[in-house]
């Protein structure tokens, strides 16, 4: 009888590879890799949007007709626990005290503010009372309600923390209100009584003086838009007198600097010399460092408190949420204050979801605009595009944006500067700085940017937006 099973050696000899294995093989041959990856790229679309404006002289001026509108500023408080005080050179944002500079009479008038608490449907004040107060909102949201066509009453805006009302009606002959205020959520009121106010105003000639130029400003003629009149006539017959005019210009426009964001790249030798394949390792390291740079450079287009698009928003062209998260009713408002023409939303993809969660809720979907292998969600047919660079604050609120962009339309515009030395890249430069004693090679990565906003209305900002949970 034949023994059919295998012997321990035959064993062994089964289990042995009969060809060369992966592992092995792995250790002579090169693996297919992939570009160094880097999480903090976005897509940056701001930056594709906007049109860019070739910037000579490193430098841009936007000309404006002469606007006689005084600045319709926030103010900012400090506090000691519960205890809220205005800054004093602060009130040199209200309209009545724009560029008034005498700190001596400014905290004389910050000292004579008085706190006051408000809870959530109370009344700030009632409509027909005495207008003998100026109102500074510390904290809180505020309606303004006013008649409407019929006499029924209705939310005329919003006020909120750094918002003012009252003080047209120090030097104007108001003697009653003619508008309600009522807090929304609980709010700090500073009040300045008027009695404490006319009795500065004689004590000092400077702030009698400032008082007097800003009511002759109110009487200058101009149009809803603030700006000097152009006389037009029109609907006339036969040979009637025509009105001379021209069209006035501010006598000191403002100049947007080229901005610049910079760094120092730094690569080993024997990296360069050595180590190219399957991929150039000074390129890559290149690619990265730009890809961070324009990151940077959207951010600062952004946040910049110089010419970041959150900071230079004119004041009026700032609306808040009628009840926290972003509605359908507050994009259809921020439309109505950029209406030429607009552009293109852009939002913080959480406040993105936070109005795609109230569209859910009303039942409405809007349908998206298709943009290269994506498609992006949009409002009244205007595209909502992502931009993590809008900050979010540690109460989960943040701001939606809305532009009009280019140089034709009045809009929005940025700014560069192509052909510069060693350029890379449109307004980017590559510099060789050379190698130092501990054979680093060094190259010198600079960007050049900024934006202008050529007229108020071409942005508009919902703020506040409370984006949930």
């Amino acid at each position: 009888m034949t023994n059919t099973a295998n012997t321990p050696l035959e064993n062994l000899i089964e289990q042995l590879p009969m060809a060369l294995q992966t592992e092995a093989a792995r250790k002579l041959a090169g693996t297919t890799k992939t570009q160094p990856q880097m999480q903090g790229i976005t897509s940056r679309w701001l930056l594709k949007l906007l049109p860019w404006v070739e910037t000579v002289g490193g430098s841009y001026q936007v000309n404006r007709r002469l606007t006689y509108t005084v600045g319709d500023g926030r103010v900012s408080f400090t506090n000691t626990g519960a205890q809220v005080q205005v800054i004093p050179q602060e009130l040199a944002e209200l309209p009545l005290l724009r560029e008034f500079e005498d700190f001596e009479v400014l905290n004389a008038l910050a000292s004579q503010f008085v706190q006051q608490e408000f809870a959530a449907g109370d009344v700030i004040i009632q409509e027909g009372q005495p207008a003998d107060r100026v109102l500074l909102i510390a904290h809180g949201k505020v309606n303004k309600i006013g008649a409407g066509k019929y006499d029924d009453r209705v939310v005329l805006s919003i006020l909120a923390d750094g918002d003012h009302f009252g003080d047209y009606a120090l030097v104007e002959s108001q003697d009653t209100w003619d508008v309600t205020l009522t807090a929304i959520t609980r709010c700090t009121i500073l009040f300045l009584p008027q009695a404490a106010f006319q009795n500065l105003v004689n004590q000092s000639e400077a702030l009698q003086v400032q008082v007097d130029q800003f009511r002759a400003k109110l009487r200058q003629p101009k149009n809803q838009y603030g700006e000097a009149s152009i006389d037009v006539t029109s609907g006339h017959l036969a040979e009637a007198l025509l009105p001379g005019t021209f069209a006035d210009y501010e006598l000191n426009p403002r100049e947007y600097e080229l901005s610049v964001a910079q760094t120092i790249l730094q690569i080993n030798t024997r990296v360069a010399d050595l180590y190219n394949e399957p991929m150039n390792q000074t390129e890559e390291q290149l690619r990265l460092t730009i890809e961070a740079l324009r990151e940077r450079q959207e951010h600062e287009i952004v946040n910049n408190r110089d010419f970041g698009l959150l900071h230079n928003a004119d004041l009026k062209q700032r609306i808040f949420t009628r009840s926290g998260p972003p509605t359908p009713d507050d994009l259809d408002e921020l439309i109505s204050i950029v209406w030429k023409e607009p552009s293109f939303f852009l939002a913080h993809p959480r406040a993105i979801a936070a109005f795609g969660r109230e569209c859910n809720r009303l039942g409405l979907y809007p349908d998206p605009i298709p943009t290269g292998n994506s498609a992006i969600p949009s409002w009244r047919g205007i595209p909502i595009y992502p931009c993590n660079k809008i900050p979010v604050t540690k109460e989960r609120t943040s701001s939606i944006l809305l532009m009009r962009v280019g140089a034709t339309n009045q809009g929005v515009v940025g700014l560069h500067k192509t052909g510069i030395p060693d350029e890379y890249q449109p307004s980017l430069s590559v510099r060789f700085m050379g190698i130092n004693e501990k054979a680093i090679i060094s190259y010198l990565v600079s960007a050049y940017y900024s934006t202008a906003v050529l007229v108020p209305d071409a942005l508009g900002i919902l703020e506040d937006v409370e984006l949930g949970l």
